[in-house]
C-alpha cells in the first residue's frame, strides 16, 4: 500500500488524479473501496508502477444513468476505478495492460464495464473513446467541486 499512494501522489500534479489532493481522507481509503471486488497492481522492474480496481455499482443516479446507457440491469454492471499510472511509465503499455485485465474480468463475470472521469481529464476521455467507451451521460456527484462541469458516465458496450 504504500508504494501504491507515492505513485498516486507521485503522478497527482500532471494527472490531476484524483482531483483533490491533499485528500480529505487518508489516500489508503481511495486506493481501496469499500465496495472494491478486485484489484490489480501492474510492476515494472520490481517497483509498483499502476494500479486499477472494479467496483459494485449501486442503485443511485449514476447506476440507474449507466444502466439505461448499457440496456442492463444495474446487477450485470461493474466499475472499473481508481486506475492511475506512474508518470514514469508512461508508453509502457501498463495502463492499457490494467485497462484489459480489469474489462476481462468485468465480462468474464458476465457483466459490462462502466466507469465515470471527470471532464477535466480529456486525456483519459479520449482514451476511452478511442478504446471503444460510450458517453452515456452526465452527473453531478456531491464530491465534485461546484467549478467543474459533470463527471463523463461511460459504458463498455458488448
Amino acid at each position: 500500500m504504500p508504494a501504491l499512494v507515492e505513485v498516486l501522489a507521485a503522478q497527482q500534479p500532471t494527472s490531476h488524479y484524483p482531483l483533490r489532493w491533499p485528500l480529505p481522507f487518508p489516500p489508503e481509503e481511495f486506493v481501496v473501496r469499500k465496495d472494491e471486488e478486485r484489484a490489480w497492481v501492474a510492476e515494472l522492474d520490481g517497483s509498483v508502477i499502476g494500479h486499477v480496481a472494479v467496483s459494485a455499482v449501486d442503485d443511485d443516479e449514476l447506476g440507474q444513468i449507466w444502466s439505461a446507457g448499457a440496456g442492463r440491469p444495474i446487477r450485470e454492471l461493474a466499475c472499473m476505478s481508481v486506475l492511475f499510472v506512474d508518470d514514469r511509465a508512461k508508453g509502457t503499455g501498463a495502463g492499457g495492460a490494467l485497462i484489459r485485465t480489469s474489462v476481462d474480468w468485468i465480462r468474464g463475470s458476465g457483466r459490462t464495464p462502466v466507469l465515470d472521469v471527470v471532464q477535466r481529464h480529456s486525456t483519459a476521455a479520449s482514451v476511452y473513446l478511442h478504446l471503444g467507451w460510450r458517453q452515456v451521460g452526465t452527473a453531478r456527484p456531491e464530491w465534485l467541486p461546484d467549478h467543474e462541469p459533470p463527471i463523463l458516465l461511460m459504458v463498455l458496450p458488448d
